[in-house]
C-alpha cells in the first residue's frame, strides 16, 4: 500500500522536507528571542506578553511588505542570505517612521518545491535582520504550492508589530517652515525599484556575474546588498532632539515618501548635491539615460531614512546620529508648498 506521505510528495509536496527545513530555521530563530516571547516555535501562533509597566499609553504599530523583484537577481545569483534582511528591513523602518520600537516579526515564504537548505539561508538572513533591530523572530508561514511558483523561485514578505508611547507618537502634523530635513545613507537600491534595474541590465547585456566596476565584487553581489535598518538611529535620536516627522525612503523614492509626513500646505526643498550617492546609481545612470524625476521617484539615490527637526537642533541631531555611527546630513529644507522641489529645477 503506497504511504500517504509519498502521494503527497508525488504531488509535490514533500512532509518531510518541511519537517527538516523546521529543525534547520530553530537556532536562527533562537537567537532573536526577547523575554516577552511566551510561546515556542511551531505552535499555531505566537504569544508576546508587552510589558505594560513601561509604557503610559502604548500604542502598537504594524506594517508588512515584501522584498518584490529583487527576488529574481537572488535567483539567477543563486544567493538567498541577504533577502531575509531586506523582508524585515522593510517592514521594520516603515514603523520606524512612527517612532516605535519594533518587538516581533514573522515572515511568509511560499515556494513550488521546498529546498531546506535556501529556506534555512533565507531564515538567517531575517534572524540576522531581527538581532539587528532587536525584534523577535515569533513565527511564520512555510507554504509549499507546486505549479504556482517557477522552479528555483520563491516569494518571501514579512509583518512586524512595535511599540510607541502615544505621547511619542510621530505623524508630521508639528512640522513648520524652516525646518531641516536630515538624512541617512542607503546602502543601494535596497529592495526597490528592481524591476526597472532588471531590466536596465538585460537591455544593456549585462550579466549579474559580471565584475562591478571599480571594485572586487561583482554586478549581482552589488545589487543583493540588503536594506539598511534605521529603528535604532531613530529611537536614539527621539532621545536627544525633537523629531518632528520621519520618512522611510521605499517605493516613490524621495519625491513621493517625504511629502507624506508633511502637513497640508507644506512641501519641502532637497539638494540632491549635498550627499554621496552609492556607486550603484552613477552605474545605473551608465546603463540608460534617465531623468531626474524618474531616477528620484524609483529610487533613494542615496537616502534611505530621512528625519525633520526643528532648524534650532540641528548640530545636537547630528552630534547624536554621529555618536549611533550614522553619517547624516542636511539634505533640506521645509517650505509653503507642496511635493518636493530637487534644487536644480528637476522634480515637482
Amino acid at each position: 500500500m503506497t504511504d500517504r506521505h509519498d502521494l503527497y510528495r508525488a504531488a509535490g509536496v514533500d512532509i518531510d522536507a518541511a519537517n527538516n527545513a523546521v529543525e534547520r530555521i530553530k537556532p536562527h530563530v533562537a537567537r532573536t528571542l526577547r523575554k516577552e516571547v511566551i510561546s515556542s516555535l511551531g505552535g499555531f501562533g505566537a504569544g508576546f506578553l508587552l510589558d505594560k509597566a513601561r509604557y503610559e499609553e502604548p500604542v502598537l504599530v504594524s506594517g508588512t511588505d515584501g522584498v518584490g523583484t529583487k527576488l529574481k537577481v537572488a535567483f539567477a545569483v543563486g544567493r538567498h542570505d541577504t533577502v531575509g534582511v531586506d523582508a524585515v528591513a522593510m517592514c521594520v523602518n516603515d514603523i520606524a517612521a512612527m517612532g516605535a520600537e519594533p518587538l516581533f516579526f514573522l515572515d511568509y515564504f511560499a515556494t513550488g518545491s521546498l529546498s531546506p537548505t535556501v529556506l534555512e539561508q533565507v531564515v538567517a538572513g531575517i534572524a540576522q535582520g531581527c538581532e539587528a533591530c532587536g525584534a523577535a523572530l515569533v513565527g511564520g508561514e512555510t507554504a509549499e504550492m507546486p505549479g504556482m511558483y517557477a522552479p528555483g523561485e520563491y516569494d518571501i514578505a514579512g509583518f512586524a508589530v512595535g511599540v510607541v508611547e502615544r505621547r511619542k507618537w510621530v505623524d508630521g502634523r508639528s512640522v513648520q517652515v524652516g525646518d531641516v530635513l536630515l538624512g541617512l545613507p542607503s546602502s543601494g537600491a535596497h529592495a526597490n525599484g528592481f524591476s526597472l534595474i532588471r531590466k536596465l541590465v538585460e537591455d544593456a547585456g549585462v550579466r549579474y556575474s559580471d565584475p562591478f566596476p571599480g571594485g572586487d565584487r561583482t554586478v549581482g553581489d552589488v545589487l543583493l546588498t540588503p536594506t539598511r535598518l534605521y529603528t535604532r538611529a531613530a529611537r536614539s535620536l527621539q532621545e536627544r532632539v525633537e523629531v518632528r516627522a520621519m520618512a522611510h525612503i521605499t517605493g516613490g523614492g524621495l519625491l513621493e515618501n517625504v511629502p507624506r509626513v508633511l502637513p497640508s500646505g507644506l512641501g519641502c526643498e532637497i539638494d540632491p548635491d549635498s550627499w554621496p550617492a552609492p556607486a550603484v546609481f552613477d552605474w545605473l545612470r551608465t546603463l540608460a539615460v534617465l531623468p531626474d524625476a524618474t531616477l528620484y521617484r524609483t529610487w533613494n539615490m542615496g537616502v534611505g531614512f530621512v528625519f525633520v527637526v526643528p532648524a534650532a537642533q540641528r548640530e545636537e541631531a547630528l552630534a547624536a546620529l554621529a555618536e549611533c555611527g550614522e553619517a547624516a546630513c542636511e539634505i533640506g529644507r521645509v517650505v509653503e508648498g507642496s511635493g518636493v522641489r530637487l534644487m536644480g529645477g528637476a522634480g515637482q
